[in-house]
């Protein structure tokens, strides 16, 4: 069943409920995965996209981890030129898929680990919940520099967790948002790299 995104009501997505036959899916012993959630990074990226068209109009967007969609779908509804979703789970790639048909926007979606491979055709590069271990972290931050070096801007949507090397960042947006587990919005926050 599509409902509208809490950080942001004009996304409808598929999401897990108790009702949303999604164990069906996936199998009775696999729990539901982190993409059938909307979680505080891409929530934050969602709503600032949304309120701030302008940093993304005209612009050719990557998403890596894209999860439910949430965030390319945003960056298409407020004007990109053009928006690709990655993500390494083929389930998330089928339900960004999905969430991209029902809210009518055209997105490009790819199974394949987006840290990997060479510089991406893009001039914005969005990241939402890749810093919850050290060793994605470590990759995600490595990729991130790698691109800003070739020109292209990356914003990392994180809520501020332990992995997330926020000496290195800076706070390009703060905005409370909800994130999975919890019944209250708290903050998260907009990153861009701390470098010149």
């Amino acid at each position: 069943m599509l409902s509208p995104a809490k950080a942001a009501p004009e996304i409808f997505l598929y999401q897990h409920h108790p009702r949303s036959g999604l164990t069906a899916f996936l199998g009775r012993d696999i729990m539901p995965p982190y993409w059938a959630y909307c979680w505080a990074g891409g929530n934050v990226l969602a709503r600032y996209i949304l309120d701030h068209p302008e940093n993304i109009e005209g612009r050719h967007v990557l998403d890596i981890g894209a999860g439910s969609g949430i965030v390319a779908i945003a960056a298409a509804k407020a004007g990109a030129a053009s928006v690709t979703a990655i993500d390494i789970a083929i389930h998330a790639v089928a339900v960004t898929k999905l969430n991209a048909e029902a809210n009518a926007v055209k997105i490009e979606v790819h199974h394949r680990d987006g840290l990997r491979g060479t510089i991406p055709n893009a001039d914005l590069i969005t990241m939402g919940d890749l810093f919850y271990n050290e060793a994605l972290a470590r990759r995600a931050l490595s990729f991130a520099k790698t691109c800003h070096t070739a020109g292209i801007e990356v914003w990392i949507g994180d809520p501020g967790r332990r992995s997330l090397p926020a000496e290195q960042l800076r706070i390009l947006a703060e905005v409370s948002v909800p994130d999975f587990g919890q019944s209250t919005p708290s903050s998260a926050a907009v990153y861009v790299l701390n470098v010149p």
